[in-house]
């Protein structure tokens, strides 16, 4: 297994060594001292209105999702939308839903505008700077709810996989109602891996896509009857070169 130290390293050193980095909300705030924080709470309404996920192929109806594209040049680029766009991953890195594009509704433009969410990506844009010098990262935003109102939500229905990019940021937005979602980080190479469920809001998992296969468990109610559980995420990637595309 992966430690999780008493002392948690810095995001960039774990990264560098471990290829990943989980951090506290205290640890996200240290990480990521630009202010950004203050004006999150604001945000985070959006992620009540989120449009069904259409192209769920195991035929659920557990998740809600936007998606917009960015580019940051580096170093200290401005953060800038592309024109809406399709996500389209291959199969080699997700068997269940590769290889077709999916379009979404993109982020609600007052979101996606916001300094805080602006803030917040090209922070990190400049954090993986460090660890892997580019001149631009294209990133793909996705605002995720799974819930569990027909009984159980799958936030990784493809299983443990890699997505085929540079970095991948998975930051909890809230937890309602639901138990399970335990995320699961493996070394890509070896046996060892690291477990836990991501509970407290603004708790941020960095990843080496290269180096690590993730998942994350399936949610279940919390209480029986419960029926407006729910588990929302932020996942961001991080990827040189250009975006992914057939």
């Amino acid at each position: 297994m992966f430690n999780i130290p008493s002392v948690p390293k810095p995001a960039v050193q774990g990264l560098s060594q471990d290829g990943l980095a989980l951090l506290s909300p205290a640890d996200l705030a240290a990480t990521l001292p630009t202010g950004w924080a203050r004006g999150w709470p604001a945000l985070g309404a959006s992620w009540e209105h989120l449009p069904p996920d259409t192209h769920l192929k195991d035929g659920g109806h557990y998740r809600r999702r936007r998606h917009s594209c960015f580019i940051q040049d580096l170093p200290g680029g401005q953060l800038v939308q592309t024109p809406h766009r399709a996500h389209w991953q291959p199969t080699d890195y997700n068997a269940l839903h590769g290889g077709f594009e999916r379009w979404f509704e993109p982020v609600d433009p007052a979101v996606a505008t916001a300094p805080a969410w602006s803030s917040l990506l090209a922070g990190l844009g400049q954090l993986f700077g460090q660890v892997r010098p580019v001149p631009r990262w294209y990133i793909e935003a996705h605002q995720f709810r799974i819930d569990t109102t027909g009984g159980v939500g799958r936030p990784t229905p493809e299983g443990a996989h890699r997505d085929g990019v540079d970095f991948v940021v998975v930051m909890l937005v809230a937890r309602r109602g639901v138990k399970g979602g335990e995320t699961r980080v493996f070394d890509a190479n070896g046996p060892h891996g690291l477990r836990f469920v991501m509970q407290e809001p603004l708790t941020m998992l960095l990843l080496d896509d290269a180096r690590v296969i993730h998942e994350t468990t399936p949610i279940l109610p919390q209480e029986a009857g419960e029926v407006d559980g729910h588990r929302d995420t932020l996942v961001l990637t991080y990827r040189a070169g250009d975006f992914q595309a057939p």
